[in-house]
């Protein structure tokens, strides 16, 4: 009996862990995120970057931006940034994050690129082509976009949807010019819930497979009883 609940535990892990796994793969290339972001207003925008390399270390991150009058970056330790501009209009164009010598973003690990900017385009969807350059020379660049039957392609551009704007003509939360640090906030905020939401969804797989197995158990049990 012992044995046969312990093989349904191992099964049931093993399946939950399948999952998870399945769940990474799924995300592993560039992608932007900005809660609550509309067209015409001010955002942090959030860029994820894994690295998907075994044995070199991303080292470069160059996003283009769709000419924005504002373009912040937030210091990362051990990372350099640069915002290009335009210059004629002095409009936002690219942003690139270096790693200092030594540093980088390590195989099986990922980093945010956190950006305050606006006003963002006042359309649907916004692209943000990207590049991410590796510690042995090679460059991967995500930039290409949905195919006509909206299947994703092999490197994505990183894409944002943005909502309507206000009736009132403000961006929610505040994602004015003068309401970039409450946005800030927010995404700290929003950031500190991404996380704590992936941690209960995996104790929830994990509780989910245990009580599976012993349900398993019972039925085993009561059939021999």
């Amino acid at each position: 009996m012992n044995s046969l609940v312990s093989r349904a535990l191992f099964t049931a892990g093993a399946a939950g862990s399948a999952l998870l796994l399945t769940a990474g793969v799924a995300a592993a290339h560039v992608s932007v995120s900005a809660p609550g972001a509309q067209q015409g207003g001010y955002s942090v925008l959030t860029f994820s970057v894994p690295t998907e390399s075994d044995d070199a270390s991303t080292t470069a991150v160059s996003v283009q931006l769709p000419g924005l009058t504002s373009a912040r970056t937030e210091p990362i330790p051990g990372w350099t940034s640069v915002v290009e501009k335009d210059p004629e209009s002095q409009l936002a164009t690219a942003v690139t994050w270096t790693a200092d010598p030594g540093v980088g973003v390590a195989p099986g690990q990922f980093q945010r690129f956190v950006l305050s900017a606006g006003p963002l385009p006042e359309q649907e969807v916004v692209s943000f082509a990207a590049t991410q350059t590796y510690s042995d020379g090679e460059i991967v660049a995500w930039d290409q976009e949905p195919g006509e039957d909206g299947s994703e392609p092999e490197k994505p551009a990183p894409a944002l949807t943005l909502a309507a704007a206000s009736e009132d003509g403000h961006s929610h939360g505040g994602h004015t010019v003068d309401g970039q640090d409450e946005a800030a906030e927010e995404h700290t905020d929003a950031a500190a819930t991404d996380d704590t939401a992936r941690w209960l969804g995996g104790i929830g797989l994990v509780l989910g497979a245990l009580g599976a197995a012993l349900g398993l158990g019972a039925v085993i049990r009561g059939r021999r009883s």
